[in-house]
């Protein structure tokens, strides 16, 4: 059973999501109203906030007090590719950075629909290269990302394996979307029970990130991709949502083609529930879940992973 908080975040969201017209919906003013609101969430107390200018973007580093050395999160946020900033993701990150005891760096990566695939890509990938020209080692950083931050999570170190470059210690992904053709059964399993999207809709929003013969690409719709040679991945979902056969799908292909990973499938869950961190237990409780696989990737003392 979901906490009480729980009920009412999904109450209360989920009614502001279902109102929304996908056809009719200016995604400009949206992407406005979103950003605007997110100034009044709550950062993690005791991690310090800095902006700056990294690899030509807007970017933060949210560092928690005495971070490991050396070590570093590149945190890439959802909003289907056309929302999110690093104030929209501040406070999930803050707490991330926190429980997981490492720097985390959020980039503002181009959005769509000005810019389309594989701009988003593209600067994830300049992220990740000028980390190593920072002198932080594939070994000291690891991946993060939600809903289509997910999604540039796979991208990212397909790109990364296809360029013959060294790849990241690990990942976590939440929520992610990973399918763009919508074809998951969960799209009608879980259609009545996602408090959030509707079935419908899925292909209005991927048509603002690309176009529909670039669904199935493979960097776009990573279910689709060859998954071999990828780092170990953790990967927490709700059983709620929509989206969950994106997550079921990858982890099937990556246990298939000798990869590590590990899926969480959380009951009564909705998308990207740990964005409530500070406002439901079950948030708090998936962030210190995977915690324990960020630093025994990076190496953190205080793993309880083997």
């Amino acid at each position: 059973m979901s906490s009480f908080r729980a009920k009412a975040m999904r109450a209360v969201t989920g009614a502001w999501f279902r109102s929304v017209n996908a056809q009719k919906a200016d995604v400009h003013r949206m992407r406005t109203v979103w950003h605007a609101l997110a100034n009044t969430l709550w950062t993690a107390s005791g991690v310090d906030v800095r902006r700056t200018d990294f690899a030509g973007m807007r970017a933060e580093w949210l560092t928690p007090q005495a971070p490991a050395r050396g070590k570093a999160m590149l945190y890439l946020h959802g909003g289907a590719y056309v929302f999110g900033n690093c104030t929209t993701h501040r406070q999930l990150v803050s707490y991330v950075a926190r429980a997981c005891n490492v720097r985390a760096l959020v980039i503002e990566y181009r959005l769509a629909p000005e810019h389309s695939f594989p701009a988003a890509i593209e600067d994830s990938l300049a992220a990740y290269r000028a980390l190593r020209d920072e002198g932080y080692g594939p070994g000291d950083i690891i991946l993060g990302g939600d809903s289509a931050g997910g999604g540039l999570v796979m991208a990212l170190l397909l790109s990364l394996r296809d360029a013959g470059e060294e790849l990241p210690a690990g990942a976590v992904m939440l929520s992610p979307w990973l399918d763009l053709t919508a074809s998951g059964e969960s799209m009608t399993t879980r259609a009545k029970r996602d408090p959030w999207f509707k079935p419908p809709d899925m292909p209005i929003i991927a048509s603002y990130y690309c176009e529909e013969d670039e669904y199935r690409h493979p960097l776009v719709s990573p279910v689709y991709a060859d998954v071999k040679g990828l780092p170990p991945i953790y990967i927490q979902v709700g059983d709620d949502e929509i989206l969950l056969s994106d997550s079921i799908r990858i982890a099937e292909k990556l246990e298939t083609a000798g990869g590590e990973v590990t899926l969480e499938i959380w009951p009564d869950m909705f998308h990207v529930f740990q964005v409530f961190v500070h406002q439901m237990p079950e948030s708090r409780e998936a962030i210190d879940k995977f915690a324990p696989f960020v630093k025994s990737r990076l190496g953190i003392a205080g793993s309880s992973e083997a």
